[in-house]
């Protein structure tokens, strides 16, 4: 699980810099207008609004743009027309890369995203040829210094948890979907600040990467969530917590 972690809070904390330029918000505003669409303007009703919705506070987006983004998925506003689908590939050594779309045209994102492969060292599978390495979990990260590690983890398995473990600079607390916001509730309840907390694909095995490739596999991770298209991107990459600060710095 560390390398998806720790890769899920460098990109937290770059996203307050993408913001600026609005790349987030388009994400956001994309995922409400889908979720809206395929289950209802109503978050509370709509898990997957609800996080989009959560998401979209987060980045500090005005409530004005997300209730466009609802009622454009709903049809109350006009809007544009998304399809969602899912790429999977290779990235350097071996590593297994799943990639979720919304975009208004196929064939353009398909060759965009092919080139940004092969760009990186890495190239696109067939369907179905790493997505069964990957399993939808929540996940919610504490910094070390934020919480007592046998309060937290009596917390989070108290309110359904199904795994923690201690990573270099964070606890990592693991549910499944269905139990996500209540652990994640109780954990704020209990006023423990958390670093990250998402409904995430896990890979189930990882593969250790440095030097050249490591610096690879981060720059295809960083050139596929820099496309307007992207909208999350897995892989089962581990490397080091300090290699990949330096090289994303």
């Amino acid at each position: 699980m560390s390398g998806h972690s720790k890769w899920a809070g460098i990109k937290h904390k770059k996203a307050k810099v993408d913001a600026q330029r609005g790349r987030v918000f388009t994400k956001l505003i994309k995922e409400i207008t889908v979720a809206a669409r395929n289950g209802g303007g109503d978050p509370e009703a709509n898990s997957r609004l609800r996080q989009a919705v959560i998401g979209a506070k987060a980045a500090n987006m005005p409530q004005e743009n997300i209730t466009r983004a609802i009622k454009k998925g709903t049809g109350e506003l006009p809007g544009v027309s998304y399809e969602q689908m899912s790429y999977e590939g290779y990235g350097p050594g071996g590593v297994a890369v799943l990639v979720d779309i919304l975009t208004d045209n196929r064939n353009r994102t398909a060759s965009e995203i092919r080139k940004i492969f092969a760009k990186s060292g890495g190239n696109l599978g067939e369907s179905g040829c790493v997505g069964w390495m990957f399993e939808k979990k929540g996940l919610i990260t504490v910094d070390l210094a934020k919480a007592d590690e046998e309060k937290l983890m009596a917390i989070a398995l108290e309110a359904g948890a199904s795994d923690f473990q201690t990573a270099e600079s964070t606890y990592e607390v693991v549910t499944s979907p269905r139990d996500f916001e209540p652990v994640r509730g109780a954990i704020a309840k209990a006023a423990i600040e958390i670093a990250h907390a998402e409904i995430t694909m896990l890979p189930q095995t990882y593969v250790k990467l440095d030097g050249k490739q490591a610096q690879q596999m981060l720059n295809l991770m960083e050139g596929l969530e820099e496309h307007d298209d992207v909208q999350n991107v897995y892989a089962n990459f581990d490397i080091p917590e300090k290699i990949m600060m330096e090289m994303s710095a």
